[in-house]
């Protein structure tokens, strides 16, 4: 707002001839349901400064702004003389003196829209009459803001002695508190009170004006501000000396001029501002507005509105007001006079709404932020009061006063428009295009729709409520239908075409919410019902016949519209027999997989995973929910409809997201492959003239245990009993994948036999039922079963062998502790897990089993040292552990052995290579590997964990474990391994 009050000033106020739309229709009151109070929306003051304090310092303003503009000078009359009958001749100016004798039109009302006063008219009051009681404009007004003769003498004897005292100063160039504080004496008041009160008006005025609600902020350094408050302080405690020569007075009047003829540009401004911050200007400029209200007469704009406001705008150069502020304070006048005297004379609302055309206009030339506070403040109530009624215009409304209703939808809409649209700079960086108008219109409609459709329920239901036959209450949707009938052709005769002017389909957009209105209700009826009726067949035909009717009103409405009124159409999915009745269906459906699902989760929480509940050894939780499956598809194939194998995949899909739940649980918790291989320790090299006590990185699950047997560190105190549950789990998940290829014959076979063509195709589309879930079964098993062997391998039996295995001597700690413990989890999984997967976990076993080997051979850290000699030991290891689970050809077919362990024989050699070949096989490989920059310097090669003979890696790690100086010293002068961790 800075920018338009630093100009402001300079304007001087005149009348402007806006070319208001004029209001020609008679309209019929609303309703009077309550009389309400709209809280003003132009900000609230920061100091306790009452209405009639307010109105008083707007009288005093507007009679110093009279006298200031007149051309004749200012006198004052005794009350005695007034009596006399001689006003006439010593009346204060030229403005306030004008004669009320004049009874041409008012040109505002006519703008506005505004009729005569009604006052006038009933009661038979001449204009002699109404002359003899004000002869005077300035008179008139007096009376119309309630100042009484004592004051209005009082303020024009002040006002002499301010311009005798202030010779030749405008009224905008004085502080006018302060002046009036300096000429009226306790002697001017009937008492000290009154005096005293009139004193803290002033000092209350000058606080707000000066150092509250300042044109100009303050800066915190103001030692005038400081200084004024100081001031005020203390003369609200005690009573302030206003002698002329009197210290404090001057002291004041030197601070109060200092602050209020700040400029902007640090210059002092001739101009005083002690009245035009804001909201201080617009709460004094509203208490000039109202009286245009006639005082006797809330309800009327009284006949000389428009030499009132000619004279309130004489007040702009004080109060910093324009024609833009004028337009929106006025605005909010005749709105708010309309609403708080119980919305009984619609003049008000027509003129507000005509006022509030003007208001756009305005708004679309002004930027100024505080503007936009201001007016967003004030139009946001509007809006807020408008649309409660227009979000349920039904109640409001009706044919007699549908005029009303226009003008309410007129203020909701520009108000949002100018909100939106001129205030918001968002809006036109951001927003699309869009028709504002028509999307507030739609949503009253839909808005008051849905609240008339829930009132015509609840009085079907209320007609209905003494009926306790269950029989009886199936009606109550025919009963609504045709209630609803009615509201839809109410709706098309009587709003629609007045909607029309925002909306072109507004009809069709009422019809649509019926629609939907009561198709949730038609739903919510069905998905209560278990069996087909014929009450519920008469519900379906009603429903059919108001559908027919709301779609030929939604037709009629849309001839003339772009998409032929597609779009309406498209909100109103039909309401045929076999949609909802497949809808039904498809309730019911819901209804079973969410108990399915409910059902798994609670056999899931139940259950413990002991494969020695039943003799299949699979989990007693697949039984049950198996059995639930079972039962939902042969209830499905009993309910009495055509179309079992159009809803079928419905039902198989929900069965199978269930299963594959159900699956997702039993295979989760379990951990992976990696879960149980220790980590590798750092390269080192070996020394054969110490041994090695200590330790080496593992995971932290694992503790590591040198010379004696490790504590198994599993949930359960005995590790097979773990492992017995693993099996469980699998066995689980091969039983489900058996009993979902049943499941999915048994669900097609009734569609096969059905009579109709098409089935054929539907009942070959189901081939895939269950798809997931068989899929995730198959998954799972492969997952379980590699979890199985590597916690055998390297987590039940690390003891034996990573904590064992060829620790110190190779003679003295071979394989055989690990292959004796190893043969009992071997038992274990023949005797619990299902036979069509025990050869898939047990070579999960043997393939665990082997990577250990390996592991320990080229990663078990600096506590293994291998000779030469010790291949042949190494190689008759690997075999006992191949026998193992070859088992004489009992147990894993040899070709089966063969294929898994390549890799193991492939390595093993390496460990009967003399040293000097495999630095020399290291060097090559690492040559080739890396090219011609390994020449200078061999690199360290990373470690892949993909165990192969021609990797160099793998070359090293034989050379880290080789207890071969030779091998030591090139580990040192090529890498400075490091004899231990």
């Amino acid at each position: 707002m800075s920018s338009r009050l630093r100009d402001r000033t300079s304007c001087q106020p005149k009348l402007h001839n806006h070319h208001y739309q004029v209001t020609t229709k008679t309209a019929v009151a609303m309703p009077n349901y309550f009389t309400e109070t709209r809280t003003c929306p132009l900000a609230e003051l920061a100091t306790n400064l009452s209405d009639s304090e307010l109105r008083e310092t707007a009288y005093e303003i507007l009679v110093g702004a009279c006298r200031s503009s007149g051309v004749k000078p200012l006198t004052f009359i005794t009350h005695s003389e007034k009596n006399l009958g001689r006003a006439p001749a010593l009346t204060s100016t030229a403005s306030l003196q004008r004669s009320l004798s004049s009874t041409a039109a008012s040109n505002v009302k006519k703008a506005l829209g505004l009729k005569s006063s009604r006052k006038r008219h009933v009661s038979g009051e001449s204009d002699s009459e109404r002359v003899k009681k004000a002869v005077t404009i300035g008179e008139m007004l007096r009376v119309q803001m309630r100042v009484s003769e004592q004051i209005d003498s009082r303020v024009r004897r002040a006002l002499l002695r301010v311009a005798a005292a202030q010779l030749g100063k405008r009224i905008e160039s004085i502080v006018l508190p302060v002046e009036m504080l300096q000429q009226l004496k306790p002697s001017d008041f009937p008492n000290q009170w009154e005096y005293d009160a009139w004193q803290r008006r002033n000092l209350k005025l000058l606080e707000a004006g000066l150092l509250l609600h300042p044109l100009l902020p303050l800066d915190k350094t103001d030692t005038a501000a400081q200084q004024l408050r100081q001031i005020i302080r203390g003369a609200l405690e005690k009573p302030l000396e206003t002698g002329k020569n009197n210290e404090s007075m001057q002291a004041l009047r030197s601070i109060a001029l200092s602050l209020a003829c700040r400029t902007f540009d640090g210059s002092v401004s001739e101009t005083s501002h002690w009245a035009d911050g804001f909201p201080l200007n617009l709460r004094i400029y509203r208490m000039l507005l109202e009286a245009c209200f006639d005082v006797n007469d809330e309800i009327s704009v009284i006949e000389e509105v428009d030499e009132v406001l000619e004279l309130v705008k004489k007040t702009w150069v004080v109060l910093g007001m324009n024609q833009m502020l004028h337009d929106l304070c006025f605005l909010w006048i005749l709105f708010n006079r309309y609403v708080v005297t119980g919305q009984v004379e619609s003049d008000l609302l027509f003129a507000a709404n005509n006022l509030l055309m003007e208001v756009e206009k305005d708004a679309k030339a002004m930027t100024d932020p505080d503007y936009s506070k201001i007016i967003s403040s004030t139009l946001g109530t509007i809006l807020g009061w408008a649309e409660k009624r227009l979000l349920a215009y039904h109640n409001y409304f009706h044919s007699d006063n549908t005029e009303t209703m226009e003008c309410v939808v007129s203020m909701a809409v520009l108000s949002a428009k100018i909100m939106v649209e001129d205030i918001s700079h968002e809006y036109h960086r951001k927003r699309k295009e869009i028709d504002l108008a028509r999307e507030r219109v739609d949503n009253y409609i839909r808005s008051s729709l849905h609240v008339a459709f829930v009132q015509i329920m609840e009085k079907v239901k209320s007609s209905k409520h003494s009926s306790k036959n269950q029989q009886n209450q199936f009606p109550f949707l025919s009963i609504l239908a045709q209630g609803v009938s009615t509201l839809a052709f109410s709706e098309k005769a009587i709003f629609s075409p007045l909607l029309k002017r925002w909306h072109p389909l507004a009809a069709g957009v009422a019809v649509a919410t019926l629609h939907s209105c009561y198709g949730n209700e038609l739903k919510q009826f069905v998905s209560g019902i278990g069996d087909l009726t014929p009450d519920i067949l008469q519900v379906l035909r009603a429903a059919d016949k108001l559908e027919k009717d709301l779609v030929q009103i939604a037709v009629e409405n849309s001839v003339d519209s772009e998409d032929g009124g597609k779009s309406i159409i498209r909100e109103m999915p039909p309401y045929e027999a076999e949609s909802v009745i497949s809808n039904l269906v498809k309730s019911w459906i819901t209804t079973r997989l969410d108990r399915l699902k409910e059902w798994v989760d609670r056999n899931l929480q139940r259950e413990v995973w002991d494969p020695r509940t039943n003799k299949e050894n699979f989990a007693p939780s697949a039984v049950e929910v198996l059995r639930i499956v079972d039962e939902a598809l042969e209830a499905f194939f009993l309910l009495p409809i055509s179309m079992h194998a159009v809803l079928l995949p419905d039902l198989t899909t929900g069965i199978d997201r269930c299963i594959l739940h159900y699956i997702s649980k039993a295979k989760s918790g379990c951990g992976s492959q990696n879960t149980f291989v220790p980590s590798m320790p750092v390269l080192t090299r070996c020394s054969t003239r110490s041994k090695f006590v200590g330790v080496f990185k593992r995971k932290e699950k694992f503790q590591i245990a040198q010379g004696r047997k490790s504590q198994v560190g599993t949930t359960n105190s005995n590790g097979s009993l773990g492992i017995s549950h693993l099996c469980c789990r699998i066995n689980t998940l091969q039983h489900f994948r058996m009993e979902l290829v049943v499941l999915a014959k048994r669900a097609i076979s009734p569609v096969r036999n059905s009579e109709s063509a098409h089935m054929d195709n539907i009942a070959d589309g189901m081939g895939k039922a269950f798809e997931l879930s068989t899929t995730a079964c198959v998954e799972g098993i492969k997952q379980l079963c590699e979890i199985t062997a590597y916690k055998i391998v390297f987590h039940d039996l690390s003891h034996v062998l990573w904590d064992g295995l060829y620790v110190g001597e190779v003679s003295s700690s071979r394989i055989e502790p690990f292959l004796q413990e190893l043969e009992q989890y071997l038992e274990v999984i023949s005797l619990t897990v299902h036979y069509r997967v025990r050869t898939r976990v047990i070579t999960e076993v043997m393939k665990a089993s082997f990577d250990g080997l390996l592991l320990v051979l080229l990663a078990g850290g600096p506590p293994r040292a291998f000779h030469l000699q010790d291949y042949e030991t190494i190689a008759d290891d690997f075999k006992s552990l191949c026998d193992l689970f070859w088992s004489n050809g009992d147990g894993l077919p040899a070709d089966l052995i063969q294929k898994f362990s390549t890799t193991v024989n492939a390595i093993l050699p390496l460990f009967h290579t003399d040293t000097d070949s495999l630095i020399e096989q290291f060097q090559y490989m690492t040559l080739e590997t890396y090219g011609s920059s390994a020449k200078s310097k061999l690199p360290l090669p990373p470690t892949t964990g993909q165990w192969n003979p021609t990797e160099p890696n793998t070359l090293l790690r034989v050379l880290c474990y080789r207890s071969d100086e030779t091998a030591a010293k090139f580990l040192k002068k090529t890498y400075n391994l490091p004899k231990k961790l």
